[in-house]
């Protein structure tokens, strides 16, 4: 596997395999030390500019916010996919300015932020759509937006806004982490709402990539 320069991942997988094999199938527990796993270097995630998640959330495809609107839930509150998709309308609490995420990723329940611009967005959708249960639902309407639909959407939306770099839904989460690195405040809470002497000339950097 090294000679025919397989990935780190492939690599530890099949060790695994190989491991209960000896192990557990033959009895060999003194061979599994002959089989150690190789590390994989880590690199910084590629992370998207304000003026390109503001150029992919406004290519989202139609019709209507529905995407758009999915996107941006993904950007500005830092959802997974899964998370975004499994959202249901009474999770955004638009009095407490936080978004519910049940059974997220450990399934873990958790709450997020809520900006304002996002809140505008999603009403815009809501009046739009009508949605009843599921916030984003899929085809049939009994079952969430599934997670690979909302991928393709990614998808179609930076190639359509002209964007090259290699990345995945993901890197909206990623870039919404650098964005609040930049503006300089406490990554619980959304620039848009820090109190004002914590206000700097980057506060804004992510409420400005929300659609108006």
């Amino acid at each position: 596997m090294t000679d025919t320069g397989v990935t780190p991942a492939a690599f530890n997988a099949r060790i695994v395999a190989l491991r209960f094999f000896f192990g557990m199938t033959c009895g060999r527990e003194e061979l599994k030390r002959y089989m150690q796993f190789r590390t994989q270097p880590r690199k910084l995630p590629v992370v998207f500019s304000v003026e390109e998640v503001s150029d992919i959330l406004m290519a989202a495809p139609g019709p209507g916010l529905k995407y758009r609107a999915a996107l941006s839930i993904s950007y500005g509150a830092g959802l997974r996919a899964a998370e975004v998709c499994n959202l249901k309308i009474g999770d955004i609490d638009s009095d407490r300015m936080l978004i519910h995420v049940e059974q997220g990723k450990g399934r873990k329940d958790r709450k997020v932020m809520l900006s304002p611009g996002l809140l505008s967005l999603l009403r815009d959708y809501w009046r739009e759509a009508r949605p009843e249960g599921w916030l984003f639902p899929g085809k049939p309407k009994i079952n969430p937006l599934s997670p690979r639909q909302l991928n393709r959407a990614f998808t179609s939306a930076k190639n359509m806004a002209g964007i090259k770099k290699a990345a995945t839904l993901h890197t909206l989460r990623h870039s919404f982490a650098t964005h609040l690195l930049e503006a300089n405040t406490p990554s619980r809470q959304h620039p848009a709402d820090a109190p004002a002497g914590q206000r700097m000339s980057g506060s804004s950097r992510c409420c400005s990539a929300m659609p108006s």
